[in-house]
């Protein structure tokens, strides 16, 4: 009788210990990044956690301390406070912000991100908070006008970016003059270098890498044939709680005024 008795407690012991290890493992997997595991069911989100690619001047970039600075931050700065909660922002890259937010190790990305019908398959999109078109960059002394100009020729784009999709409607899809790199300051070199006869890119990021590199000799083509672009903040699609946050934020600047400051533009 008591051998049954311990066994018995024995049995009810490793199917308590088996449910804790379960609820533990189901705890780790499904925990959001922005509750930091803080945050139950129907509680208040306090902190967000957002991936960026800081080489991305005037949106992202790296001061002098290692932190990273630009459009982007100061949005985020002023979301924030009116909401009254936390952000952390970790430059990850390029490529690694659309990977981190759908595989949930980051609440959102916040990099100069344009709404594209592609995109929106896989993310949804806060309401945008920027408008923004592609220019070329070309040398100086390029016989380059226009986009048209560019066929036949090598082309510098930074990879998966808008610029990219832009070069593939001008040259072809699989067209190998198109180079794409990691970051559109080594798509500008590459045609400081001489590699590329142009390079495609957003205009604000362009005009502010012209600005801050005067002596590169180079131009900008400004061509209709680049549609308009609107950056928003992109979340994991069916991420409705922190696109809500994020909505909320944009809202309150957008309303105060506060937005058209930080990035010069007055949007509907």
């Amino acid at each position: 009788m008591f051998k049954k008795k311990g066994m018995f407690k024995l049995g009810m012991l490793l199917t308590a210990s088996s449910l804790m290890l379960a609820a533990c493992g189901t705890s780790e997997s499904d925990t959001k990044v922005s509750t930091s595991g803080d945050a139950g069911e129907g509680e208040k989100i306090t902190k967000i956690v957002a991936g960026t690619e800081a080489t991305f001047a005037p949106f992202e970039y790296m001061n002098d301390k290692g932190e990273v600075v630009g459009l982007d931050v100061d949005i985020l700065n002023a979301m924030t406070e009116e909401l009254g909660i936390e952000y952390e922002i970790r430059n990850v890259g390029w490529e690694p912000v659309f990977q981190q937010v759908q595989n949930g190790e980051l609440d959102f990305g916040a990099s100069g991100i344009t709404i594209t019908e592609e995109r929106k398959e896989t993310f949804d999109f806060t309401e945008p908070y920027h408008e923004a078109t592609q220019v070329l960059v070309v040398k100086e002394d390029s016989s380059v006008t226009s986009a048209e100009d560019v066929k036949g020729k090598k082309v510098s784009v930074q990879i998966n970016s808008t610029g990219h999709v832009a070069a593939k409607d001008l040259l072809g899809e699989t067209n190998p003059d198109i180079m794409a790199y990691e970051n559109l300051p080594i798509a500008i070199q590459e045609v400081i270098n001489g590699t590329a006869e142009a390079a495609i890119g957003d205009n604000a990021v362009v005009f502010e890498y012209l600005k801050n590199n005067p002596d590169a000799k180079l131009k900008v083509i400004e061509d209709d044939a680049f549609a308009k672009e609107y950056y928003a903040f992109m979340v994991k699609k069916g991420n409705k709680e922190v696109l809500d946050i994020l909505n909320e934020g944009l809202q309150k600047i957008k309303d105060s005024g506060k937005l058209a400051e930080i990035t010069g533009q007055e949007l509907e």
